[in-house]
This record gives structure tokens, sequence and C-alpha cells, in this order.
């Protein structure tokens, strides 16, 4: 298939799937908030493992989501408390 000579940006590709598409962004937002909220115990913290996902964290602002490999998963699960 030919490459496309128009790229599209992220906020394009969001607004076609909730427009065309029909994806609940708001309910989205609520979800990822509740997965990350007990975040307002820990004021310091960068991130959170849920559901196979890291959810990075600046300022209080959900940045980015990424899958956690399964190796990560493994070296974080033999870290003692307080290790990195």
């Amino acid at each position: 298939m030919k490459q496309p000579r128009i790229s599209v940006s992220d906020k394009a590709v969001l607004r076609h799937l909730q427009h065309v598409e029909g994806l609940d962004v708001t309910g989205l937002r609520r979800s990822i908030a509740r997965k990350v909220d007990f975040l307002a115990d820990h004021p310091g913290a960068t991130g959170v493992f849920s559901s196979g996902c890291a959810y990075k964290i600046l300022n209080g602002v959900v940045t980015t989501v990424v899958p956690v490999s399964k190796a990560a998963k493994k070296r974080r699960k033999g870290r003692g408390r307080g290790q990195r």
C-alpha cells in the first residue's frame, strides 16, 4: 500500500474515535483516573502499574500509558520495598 502524503495528528485520531466510532472519551478519562487515583496519598509518585500497563504521571496528569513487558514485570516483582 502506498504511504499517505498527509499525516494525522493524535488529536484528529482521538476526535475520529470519539465522533465517528462513538468512543466515550469522558468515560475513558474517568476509568484511567480511577486507576491512578490512589496517588493522592503519594504526592511524589511518578507512575502506576495496573492491568499490565504503566501509567506515567507528571504534575498530577497522566501523560502516557505503555504496556509493560513480561520481562519488566518479573524484574519489578523481585524488588523489595524501597529498591529501584
